[in-house]
């Protein structure tokens, strides 16, 4: 079975600001750049019941028509006609353009199979970012042929978190009504060229200056120092998944009227500043770039790092905290950006330094929903600890970064993973960092002098 579609229109045009973003990324990943892939779940809706494979197959080609990332590929190291070199997986250094393709086909895979674990299977493997549409799916069926369960894993290059929970939507209402309200929302191609027109060129300079501006006097490197022999492979991935944290960051939260988010940078800023010996913290922050009203519903990459600079050396936590939610803002305006811009900037102040300037340090709070609450009382947060657990769920050989922090809700509450390179954080000291984090946050919850950020 094969998702046929057919769009109104085809074209090229150079990559978007969050497309560069993912695609730098991704080539410093190769060959591990699986780890960009990610999926979505949807059980059909009980109104949409019984659901035909067929009739799936043709609400998802209205999906991919809709949404134009979802038929986009990259142009470097196509082939160019008979006889032509196969293209390689992961082109050269050159950036590449996007392609919107008019017509085409997506094989499905249909399974009985735990929906949860054909995700997983699906994203198990990189895309071929110039020969496959940036969209894989499958299909999980009842005994009696029925879909129960559309399984989407998205290529980065085609959307980021929001993004996915854009087009799950849609296809939500597609099965329900037939029809999604509205005119499309604007396309990469579209994006791109605003990106390149002169309110783009405005916006992006504004953001470089603050770039320029910080990389001048943050530390080089926040993990500069090669202290262990690598693990192999040398990354890793540590998930420790709290209550307690969950509880006491929601009541920190709701006490100083910020939000969970900053709450954690602030947290995990200052505790890197201790490990590493930083009095000045650089985190990376991944920032979703959707407050302009005609990108909030596209399907697409807008994802990109904003730059958060924080004094931590010396400070207690509340003052941390309370200079973090203006350095928050700050990262959040500087993460719409031209990479391109970023680059040059880059690789100017470093020259003027006389080293490397780049962070290496990420923070990705994936989490949809904030909830704050004051309430919670120090008895029931502290029980919360022993229910606490960290696992060593991934991996592998190479990773863009040094220290990178992701945020999930979890079932057993807040998910903090630490993907990082042993080489500069071991894995006892990556142990450490996590169950340090959990420790200070309880603690600041309830024995700091918690006061409302002005």
């Amino acid at each position: 079975m094969d998702i046929r579609f057919s769009g109104s229109r085809s074209g090229t045009a150079p990559l978007t600001w969050g497309q560069r973003a993912i695609w730098d990324a991704i080539r410093k990943t190769a060959p591990d750049d699986h780890y960009f892939n990610f999926g979505r779940v949807l059980a059909v809706p009980r109104r949409a019941r019984p659901l035909t494979v067929a009739r799936a197959a043709e609400v998802l080609g209205a999906l991919v028509e809709r949404h134009e990332s979802l038929r986009t590929k990259l142009t470097v190291g196509l082939s160019t006609g008979p006889g032509a070199a196969p293209s390689p997986r992961v082109p050269p250094d050159a950036e590449p353009s996007q392609v919107l393709g008019t017509a085409g086909s997506i094989p499905v895979t249909i399974s009985r199979e735990d929906p949860e674990r054909l995700m997983e299977e699906l994203a198990a493997t990189a895309f071929d970012y110039a020969g496959e549409w940036p969209l894989r799916v499958g299909l999980v069926v009842d005994e009696d042929g029925t879909v129960s369960h559309v399984v989407l894993v998205f290529c980065h290059l085609a959307a980021d978190g929001l993004g996915a929970e854009v087009a799950v939507t849609d296809l939500r209402l597609l099965l329900l009504r037939g029809a999604v309200p509205g005119p499309p929302p604007p396309s990469p191609l579209d994006l791109a060229r605003w990106q390149r027109a002169e309110q783009g060129r405005r916006v992006a300079r504004i953001a470089a200056e603050h770039w320029e501006h910080e990389y001048r006097r943050i530390p080089p490197t926040m993990f500069d120092r090669r202290v262990a022999a690598p693990d192999e492979p040398p990354i890793w991935r540590a998930q420790l998944v709290s209550r307690a944290m969950d509880l006491a960051v929601q009541r920190i939260a709701a006490v100083y009227g910020t939000s969970t988010s900053t709450v954690l940078l602030a947290a995990s800023s200052m505790l890197v500043g201790a490990v590493t010996g930083h009095e000045v913290c650089a985190m990376l922050p991944i920032v979703g770039n959707r407050f302009r009203q005609d990108a909030a519903q596209a399907v697409t990459t807008l994802s990109q790092e904003g730059l958060f600079v924080l004094d931590v050396g010396g400070r207690s936590f509340t003052e941390v905290l309370r200079a973090a939610k203006p350095a928050a803002l700050r990262a959040y305006r500087s993460a719409y950006h031209d990479p391109g811009d970023r680059d040059r900037l880059t690789e100017r102040v470093s020259r003027d330094r006389g080293t490397r300037v780049h962070p290496y340090c990420c923070f990705n709070d994936m989490r949809f929903i904030d909830r704050v609450d004051a309430s919670h009382d120090e008895r029931t947060v502290r029980l919360a600890m022993e229910e606490t657990t960290l696992t060593w769920p991934l991996s592998q050989d190479q990773l863009n970064c040094r220290f990178c922090l992701h945020m999930t809700g979890e079932r057993g509450g807040l998910g903090v993973s630490l993907t990082a390179d042993t080489r500069y954080l071991p894995r006892e000291g990556m142990e450490r960092y996590l169950r340090d984090l959990e420790s200070l946050l309880v603690e600041a919850a309830f024995h700091e002098t918690l006061e409302p950020v002005g």
